[in-house]
Protein backbone atom coordinates (compact mmCIF):
# COMPACT_ATOMS: atom_id res chain seq x y z
CA UNK A 1 0.00 0.00 0.00
CA UNK A 2 1.40 3.43 -0.76
CA UNK A 3 2.49 5.54 1.80
CA UNK A 4 2.31 8.63 -0.84
CA UNK A 5 -0.02 11.51 0.39
CA UNK A 6 -3.63 11.65 -1.38
CA UNK A 7 -4.50 14.97 -3.33
CA UNK A 8 -7.06 16.26 -1.55
CA UNK A 9 -9.96 17.48 -3.57
CA UNK A 10 -12.27 20.73 -3.17
CA UNK A 11 -15.50 21.71 -2.78
CA UNK A 12 -15.60 24.09 -6.03
CA UNK A 13 -18.66 25.91 -7.70
CA UNK A 14 -18.69 27.32 -10.83
CA UNK A 15 -18.54 27.21 -14.97
CA UNK A 16 -15.31 26.80 -16.79
CA UNK A 17 -15.55 27.55 -20.63
CA UNK A 18 -12.75 25.08 -21.78
CA UNK A 19 -11.95 24.83 -25.47
CA UNK A 20 -11.77 21.25 -26.20
CA UNK A 21 -8.82 19.84 -28.72
CA UNK A 22 -8.94 17.82 -31.36
CA UNK A 23 -8.78 13.48 -30.48
CA UNK A 24 -9.91 13.73 -27.03
CA UNK A 25 -13.26 12.88 -26.25
CA UNK A 26 -15.49 15.34 -24.03
CA UNK A 27 -15.04 12.55 -20.94
CA UNK A 28 -11.30 12.72 -21.08
CA UNK A 29 -11.43 16.43 -21.57
CA UNK A 30 -14.01 16.96 -18.52
CA UNK A 31 -11.88 14.61 -16.11
CA UNK A 32 -8.08 16.55 -16.91
CA UNK A 33 -10.17 19.59 -16.24
CA UNK A 34 -11.33 18.04 -12.85
CA UNK A 35 -8.08 17.14 -12.16
CA UNK A 36 -6.13 20.43 -12.52
CA UNK A 37 -9.27 22.25 -10.37
CA UNK A 38 -8.98 19.15 -7.72
CA UNK A 39 -12.64 19.30 -8.06
CA UNK A 40 -14.86 16.90 -6.01
CA UNK A 41 -17.71 16.59 -8.52
CA UNK A 42 -17.84 17.92 -12.11
CA UNK A 43 -19.93 17.51 -15.54
CA UNK A 44 -20.27 19.20 -18.73
CA UNK A 45 -23.06 20.32 -21.02
CA UNK A 46 -22.95 18.80 -24.52
CA UNK A 47 -21.30 16.32 -26.03
CA UNK A 48 -18.41 16.94 -28.52
CA UNK A 49 -17.04 14.25 -30.73
CA UNK A 50 -13.51 13.50 -30.53
CA UNK A 51 -12.98 14.57 -34.14
CA UNK A 52 -14.56 17.82 -33.02
CA UNK A 53 -12.91 21.09 -31.24
CA UNK A 54 -13.98 24.56 -29.58
CA UNK A 55 -16.41 25.54 -26.67
CA UNK A 56 -16.94 22.39 -24.43
CA UNK A 57 -18.65 24.21 -20.93
CA UNK A 58 -17.64 22.17 -17.59
CA UNK A 59 -19.94 22.62 -14.69
CA UNK A 60 -18.11 22.21 -10.96
CA UNK A 61 -19.89 21.19 -7.72
CA UNK A 62 -23.41 23.01 -7.42
CA UNK A 63 -23.31 24.49 -11.04
CA UNK A 64 -24.22 20.34 -12.09
CA UNK A 65 -27.56 21.48 -10.75
CA UNK A 66 -28.36 24.49 -13.42
CA UNK A 67 -26.91 22.63 -16.59
CA UNK A 68 -30.40 21.77 -18.39
CA UNK A 69 -30.32 24.95 -20.17
CA UNK A 70 -27.06 24.64 -21.99
CA UNK A 71 -27.62 21.27 -22.87
CA UNK A 72 -31.10 22.51 -24.88
CA UNK A 73 -29.10 25.85 -25.55
CA UNK A 74 -28.87 26.86 -29.36
CA UNK A 75 -24.98 26.28 -30.79
CA UNK A 76 -23.49 27.53 -33.33
CA UNK A 77 -20.19 25.69 -35.08
CA UNK A 78 -17.66 26.17 -38.12
CA UNK A 79 -17.40 22.72 -40.48
CA UNK A 80 -15.32 22.04 -42.79
CA UNK A 81 -17.42 19.30 -45.67
CA UNK A 82 -15.81 17.25 -48.02
CA UNK A 83 -17.25 16.13 -51.01
CA UNK A 84 -16.87 13.08 -53.39
CA UNK A 85 -16.75 10.17 -50.63
CA UNK A 86 -19.41 9.18 -48.50
CA UNK A 87 -17.83 7.14 -45.37
CA UNK A 88 -18.99 4.62 -42.95
CA UNK A 89 -19.18 7.40 -40.54
CA UNK A 90 -20.08 10.22 -41.67
CA UNK A 91 -16.40 11.73 -40.73
CA UNK A 92 -13.03 11.57 -41.66
CA UNK A 93 -12.25 8.53 -39.66
CA UNK A 94 -14.32 6.32 -41.23
CA UNK A 95 -14.09 4.30 -44.46
CA UNK A 96 -15.32 5.46 -47.61
CA UNK A 97 -18.11 3.26 -48.83
CA UNK A 98 -19.10 5.58 -51.66
CA UNK A 99 -17.65 7.83 -54.08
CA UNK A 100 -18.55 10.36 -57.06
CA UNK A 101 -16.69 12.96 -59.34
CA UNK A 102 -17.60 16.51 -57.62
CA UNK A 103 -19.25 18.14 -60.74
CA UNK A 104 -21.28 20.59 -59.14
CA UNK A 105 -20.99 24.74 -58.76
CA UNK A 106 -20.59 26.49 -56.28
CA UNK A 107 -23.98 28.24 -56.72
CA UNK A 108 -25.20 24.89 -56.62
CA UNK A 109 -23.90 24.01 -52.74
CA UNK A 110 -25.53 27.37 -52.11
CA UNK A 111 -29.15 26.07 -53.36
CA UNK A 112 -27.85 23.05 -51.68
CA UNK A 113 -27.08 24.62 -48.40
CA UNK A 114 -30.34 27.01 -48.16
CA UNK A 115 -32.80 23.87 -48.31
CA UNK A 116 -31.80 22.68 -45.08
CA UNK A 117 -32.30 26.05 -43.43
CA UNK A 118 -34.94 26.19 -41.06
CA UNK A 119 -37.11 23.48 -39.29
CA UNK A 120 -36.62 20.29 -40.58
CA UNK A 121 -36.77 16.51 -39.53
CA UNK A 122 -33.20 14.50 -39.03
CA UNK A 123 -32.24 10.99 -38.84
CA UNK A 124 -29.39 10.94 -36.29
CA UNK A 125 -26.41 8.92 -37.69
CA UNK A 126 -25.64 5.87 -35.84
CA UNK A 127 -22.06 6.98 -34.49
CA UNK A 128 -23.41 9.39 -32.16
CA UNK A 129 -24.08 9.00 -28.31
CA UNK A 130 -27.64 8.50 -28.45
CA UNK A 131 -28.42 5.25 -26.46
CA UNK A 132 -30.51 2.66 -27.68
CA UNK A 133 -31.27 0.09 -24.47
CA UNK A 134 -28.68 1.83 -22.43
CA UNK A 135 -25.94 1.25 -25.06
CA UNK A 136 -24.40 4.48 -27.15
CA UNK A 137 -24.95 3.87 -30.78
CA UNK A 138 -21.71 4.44 -31.73
CA UNK A 139 -20.74 1.48 -29.77
CA UNK A 140 -23.37 -0.81 -32.31
CA UNK A 141 -22.04 0.59 -34.95
CA UNK A 142 -18.22 -0.34 -34.23
CA UNK A 143 -19.34 -4.08 -34.18
CA UNK A 144 -21.22 -4.01 -37.47
CA UNK A 145 -25.39 -3.14 -36.06
CA UNK A 146 -27.78 -0.83 -37.45
CA UNK A 147 -30.65 0.45 -35.54
CA UNK A 148 -33.32 2.29 -37.27
CA UNK A 149 -33.73 5.28 -36.05
CA UNK A 150 -36.62 8.18 -35.76
CA UNK A 151 -36.51 11.19 -37.63
CA UNK A 152 -36.44 14.19 -35.00
CA UNK A 153 -37.67 17.60 -35.58
CA UNK A 154 -34.69 20.34 -35.63
CA UNK A 155 -34.28 23.61 -36.78
CA UNK A 156 -31.22 25.07 -38.37
CA UNK A 157 -31.35 28.90 -38.31
CA UNK A 158 -28.22 30.28 -40.53
CA UNK A 159 -25.97 28.50 -42.74
CA UNK A 160 -23.35 30.26 -44.58
CA UNK A 161 -21.04 29.04 -47.07
CA UNK A 162 -17.43 30.61 -46.22
CA UNK A 163 -15.21 28.96 -48.87
CA UNK A 164 -15.25 26.87 -51.74
CA UNK A 165 -12.47 25.10 -53.50
CA UNK A 166 -14.09 23.11 -55.76
CA UNK A 167 -13.94 20.16 -53.11
CA UNK A 168 -14.17 21.05 -49.68
CA UNK A 169 -16.81 23.52 -48.35
CA UNK A 170 -16.56 25.74 -44.99
CA UNK A 171 -19.45 26.71 -43.71
CA UNK A 172 -21.18 28.60 -40.58
CA UNK A 173 -24.00 27.44 -39.14
CA UNK A 174 -26.41 27.93 -35.83
CA UNK A 175 -28.52 25.17 -34.95
CA UNK A 176 -30.70 23.94 -32.15
CA UNK A 177 -30.26 21.43 -29.59
CA UNK A 178 -30.18 17.76 -31.27
CA UNK A 179 -28.62 18.58 -34.82
CA UNK A 180 -25.95 16.70 -36.20
CA UNK A 181 -23.27 18.17 -38.36
CA UNK A 182 -22.50 14.76 -39.94
CA UNK A 183 -25.86 14.23 -40.97
CA UNK A 184 -26.14 17.37 -42.81
CA UNK A 185 -22.75 16.27 -44.31
CA UNK A 186 -24.09 13.05 -45.55
CA UNK A 187 -27.54 14.28 -46.60
CA UNK A 188 -25.43 17.41 -48.76
CA UNK A 189 -23.46 14.73 -50.35
CA UNK A 190 -26.31 12.46 -51.25
CA UNK A 191 -28.44 15.34 -52.04
CA UNK A 192 -25.82 16.75 -54.93
CA UNK A 193 -24.98 13.36 -55.89
CA UNK A 194 -21.41 12.75 -54.91
CA UNK A 195 -21.86 12.17 -51.21
CA UNK A 196 -19.43 13.75 -48.30
CA UNK A 197 -18.35 13.63 -45.06
CA UNK A 198 -17.70 15.59 -42.61
CA UNK A 199 -13.95 16.60 -41.86
CA UNK A 200 -13.63 19.09 -39.30
CA UNK A 201 -15.94 20.67 -36.84
CA UNK A 202 -15.49 23.60 -34.14
CA UNK A 203 -18.11 25.02 -31.98
CA UNK A 204 -18.19 28.17 -31.48
CA UNK A 205 -20.79 29.28 -29.20
CA UNK A 206 -22.99 27.51 -26.54
CA UNK A 207 -26.22 29.53 -26.07
CA UNK A 208 -24.99 33.10 -24.83
CA UNK A 209 -21.88 31.67 -24.13
CA UNK A 210 -18.37 32.01 -26.91
CA UNK A 211 -15.43 30.16 -27.97
CA UNK A 212 -13.81 33.73 -27.24
CA UNK A 213 -14.42 33.64 -23.72
CA UNK A 214 -12.74 29.95 -23.60
CA UNK A 215 -9.37 28.59 -22.22
CA UNK A 216 -7.49 25.67 -23.43
CA UNK A 217 -6.17 22.38 -21.36
CA UNK A 218 -2.54 23.67 -22.15
CA UNK A 219 -3.10 27.05 -21.09
CA UNK A 220 -4.58 25.63 -17.80
CA UNK A 221 -1.66 23.60 -16.80
CA UNK A 222 0.43 26.70 -16.68
CA UNK A 223 -1.54 28.52 -14.18
CA UNK A 224 -1.23 28.35 -10.66
CA UNK A 225 -4.53 27.53 -8.63
CA UNK A 226 -5.51 30.97 -8.02
CA UNK A 227 -5.19 31.99 -11.54
CA UNK A 228 -7.34 28.73 -12.93
CA UNK A 229 -10.00 29.82 -10.65
CA UNK A 230 -10.15 33.48 -11.88
CA UNK A 231 -11.16 31.26 -15.33
CA UNK A 232 -14.03 30.28 -13.99
CA UNK A 233 -17.76 31.94 -14.44
CA UNK A 234 -19.95 31.99 -11.03
CA UNK A 235 -22.96 29.47 -10.99
CA UNK A 236 -25.71 32.37 -11.82
CA UNK A 237 -23.89 32.69 -15.55
CA UNK A 238 -25.43 30.03 -16.55
CA UNK A 239 -28.93 31.63 -15.97
CA UNK A 240 -28.71 35.01 -17.51
CA UNK A 241 -32.24 34.24 -19.64
CA UNK A 242 -34.19 34.37 -16.27
CA UNK A 243 -34.66 37.79 -14.57
CA UNK A 244 -32.72 38.91 -11.34
CA UNK A 245 -34.84 39.00 -7.70
CA UNK A 246 -33.12 39.80 -4.72
CA UNK A 247 -35.44 39.17 -1.44
CA UNK A 248 -34.96 40.81 2.03
CA UNK A 249 -33.26 37.81 4.66
CA UNK A 250 -37.02 36.77 5.83
CA UNK A 251 -38.45 36.12 2.45
CA UNK A 252 -35.05 34.75 1.35
CA UNK A 253 -34.82 32.40 4.40
CA UNK A 254 -38.66 30.88 4.17
CA UNK A 255 -37.33 29.98 0.11
CA UNK A 256 -34.46 28.29 1.54
CA UNK A 257 -36.48 26.62 4.17
CA UNK A 258 -38.60 24.92 1.10
CA UNK A 259 -41.61 27.21 2.05
CA UNK A 260 -43.59 29.81 -0.37
CA UNK A 261 -43.42 33.68 -0.54
CA UNK A 262 -46.45 35.82 -2.00
CA UNK A 263 -45.68 36.91 -5.52
CA UNK A 264 -47.07 39.92 -7.34
CA UNK A 265 -44.91 39.89 -10.23
CA UNK A 266 -45.10 37.85 -13.58
CA UNK A 267 -45.15 34.12 -13.70
CA UNK A 268 -42.46 31.87 -14.54
CA UNK A 269 -38.85 31.33 -13.22
CA UNK A 270 -36.19 33.89 -11.35
CA UNK A 271 -33.06 33.85 -9.85
CA UNK A 272 -32.89 34.26 -6.22
CA UNK A 273 -30.40 36.38 -4.31
CA UNK A 274 -29.99 37.70 -0.91
CA UNK A 275 -27.50 39.33 1.22
CA UNK A 276 -25.26 36.28 0.49
CA UNK A 277 -25.71 36.34 -3.19
CA UNK A 278 -27.25 33.92 -5.42
CA UNK A 279 -28.94 30.90 -3.82
CA UNK A 280 -31.31 29.42 -6.77
CA UNK A 281 -33.64 29.45 -8.76
CA UNK A 282 -37.53 30.42 -7.87
CA UNK A 283 -40.71 29.43 -9.84
CA UNK A 284 -43.32 32.11 -9.45
CA UNK A 285 -47.39 31.18 -10.08
CA UNK A 286 -50.60 31.80 -8.81
CA UNK A 287 -49.34 34.87 -6.64
CA UNK A 288 -46.66 32.50 -5.05
CA UNK A 289 -43.53 32.04 -5.65
CA UNK A 290 -42.12 28.94 -4.81
CA UNK A 291 -38.30 27.49 -4.66
CA UNK A 292 -37.53 25.60 -8.06
CA UNK A 293 -33.86 24.40 -7.25
CA UNK A 294 -31.54 25.66 -4.65
CA UNK A 295 -28.06 26.04 -3.79
CA UNK A 296 -26.89 23.99 -1.25
CA UNK A 297 -26.57 25.64 2.09
CA UNK A 298 -22.45 25.11 2.03
CA UNK A 299 -22.44 26.87 -1.06
CA UNK A 300 -23.98 29.97 -0.02
CA UNK A 301 -22.27 30.03 2.87
CA UNK A 302 -19.15 29.97 0.96
CA UNK A 303 -20.38 32.99 -0.82
CA UNK A 304 -20.12 35.00 1.96
CA UNK A 305 -16.21 34.19 1.58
Amino acid sequence: MSDAPRTRLRRLDGVLLLDKPAAVSSNAALQRAKALYRAEKAGHAGTLDPLATGLLPILFGEATKFSQGLLEADKAYLATIEFGAETTTGDAEGDVVYSAPVRFERNDLERALESFVGELKQVPPMYSALKHAGKPLYELARRGIEIERKARRVSVFALTLDAWDGRRAEITLACSKGFYVRALALDLGRLLGCGAHLVALRRTRVGDFRLDEAVTLDVLETLAMPQRDAKLKPTDALLGRFPPLRLEAARARRLRQGQAIEWQGAAGLVRLYDDRGFFGLGEASGGRLRPYRLMSARACEENLG
